[in-house]
């Protein structure tokens, strides 16, 4: 039988460990099934902790399948301050009289949504700028500032994060992403699941529904 996406804790006495479509809240937020977060302090907490910045109308898209390590967080359009002036202060925010200059704060750069494809791995204190798009089956090494794209099944690393290898030759990339396992039927992918983790590319195209 498959896991069941909609269960907030899907280890038993784990509670670090979160699935993030049946937390979040935000209509700003989509996430898959299955998507989890894993963070020993306050998991339940990554709407507000690790969302950073989110105050529209920017959105933040999770595929299906992700996983993300303690610490990851994401900076949200509304991070961004004017540099165009001798000062980035935000005054109008600060209220009082300042308030009146609130149009000093539009038109601020916008990068537009921040996109996670499927199957994606976020290493420990990952941290992806506004408007990134992390491809399919990509992993972020530990520590990284994503402040670019990151290419589907790439593997990337550093501050900024740059691209170290890719996962497999790009027409095995292109088969996979065509495949695109993480949206076949749950019970295919249950009686699959040893092709998907650990089988070729031949294997998981034959297991295709």
């Amino acid at each position: 039988m498959p896991a069941d996406p909609t269960v907030l804790h899907p280890m038993p006495g784990q509670p670090r460990v979160v699935q993030l479509k049946p937390l979040l809240t935000s209509p700003l937020i989509e996430v898959g099934e299955y998507s989890y977060y894993d963070d020993p302090h306050d998991a339940t907490g990554f709407e507000t902790n690790n969302v950073l910045y989110h105050y529209g109308p920017d959105k933040l898209i999770i595929g299906r399948f992700c996983a993300f390590a303690a610490g990851t967080r994401f900076i949200m359009n509304g991070a961004n301050h004017r540099m165009d002036g001798p000062s980035t202060y935000p005054f109008p925010i600060m209220g009082g009289d300042w308030a009146q200059h609130m149009d000093l704060l539009t038109g601020l750069p916008v990068r537009g949504d921040t996109i996670v494809g499927n199957d994606v791995w976020l290493g420990m204190n990952v941290t992806v700028m506004p408007g990134m798009k992390i491809g399919h089956g990509a992993i972020a090494a530990a520590g990284s500032v994503i402040t670019s794209d990151i290419p589907d099944y790439a593997i990337a690393g550093g501050n900024p994060a740059k691209v170290i290898r890719t996962r497999y030759p790009q027409p095995d990339i292109d088969r996979l992403v065509a495949l695109a396992w993480w949206d076949w039927p749950a019970e295919h992918i249950d009686a699959h699941v040893c092709t998907i983790m650990s089988g070729t590319v031949d294997e998981l195209e034959a297991a295709k529904p």
